[in-house]
């Protein structure tokens, strides 16, 4: 399975190539930071006045052995370019790791991106490292759904009404108990015999559908 990138995130992962694999190897810090507590411009910030640093001294001493034309490198870096750079390569880590992607299947996908062999090798070393930490970030941040208790259930039938003497209207009334967070709530629904029978079938097809290799790869990928 390979990592989809829209033009945007490729655009934002292109600015990896501009700096050192210690660079490249922080943001992968800053992104897993990000993911932990949140996005911080003041982080974003140090990072380009650190990285502008960096780049000076670097210039500075290609010009002392080799002349000021052997470095192209850019002294000035916006807070705004090392927090998109972080967003992307946030994006390919999450992505990776919430579809469980194999290295084989990880290096495909970052080829399109046209990068160096070492850095390539750099993006999966980092995505190997960070993969477990990810994935547990992230089922911390999933929304805790209510999950089922016990049911009640009752049939009412209508056998008369003012206007008709004479009838037949079924309801059956279902009383859901469900968990969430250690706390039990109750929901109460009313449905017709027919709806009813319809809703077993759709379930008992959605069941029937899960055992198929398809959804059990699905599954295997996000567990």
């Amino acid at each position: 399975m390979l990592l989809v990138l829209s033009e945007e995130h490729k655009e934002h992962l292109g600015f990896l190539t501009q700096v050192d694999s210690a660079v490249v190897g922080e943001f992968g810090r800053i992104a897993v930071e990000f993911l932990r507590k949140g996005t911080n411009p003041k982080i974003y910030e140090g990072a380009a006045i650190t990285l502008s640093w960096f780049s000076k001294n670097i210039f500075l001493s290609c010009c002392f052995v080799k002349g000021p034309s052997n470095y192209q490198g850019k002294l000035n870096v916006s807070s705004d370019i090392i927090q998109h750079g972080v967003e992307g390569l946030t994006y390919l880590l999450t992505e990776g790791s919430k579809l469980m992607i194999s290295e084989i299947d990880f290096q495909d996908s970052v080829l399109v991106l046209g990068f160096s062999e070492e850095l390539n090798k750099l993006l999966l070393q980092l995505y190997l490292d960070n993969r477990k930490e990810i994935r547990s970030i992230l089922s911390e941040l999933a929304p805790k759904l209510p999950s089922y208790h016990s049911l009640e259930w009752r049939l009412d039938v209508q056998l008369a009404s003012r206007s008709l003497r004479q009838q037949i209207k079924p309801a059956v009334t279902v009383k859901l108990h469900l968990d969430q967070n250690e706390d039990q709530t109750t929901k109460i629904l009313q449905t017709d015999p027919a709806t009813l029978l319809h809703l077993i079938q759709q379930l008992e097809q959605a069941l029937g559908e899960m055992k198929t290799n398809h959804c059990r790869r699905i599954v295997r990928n996000i567990k």
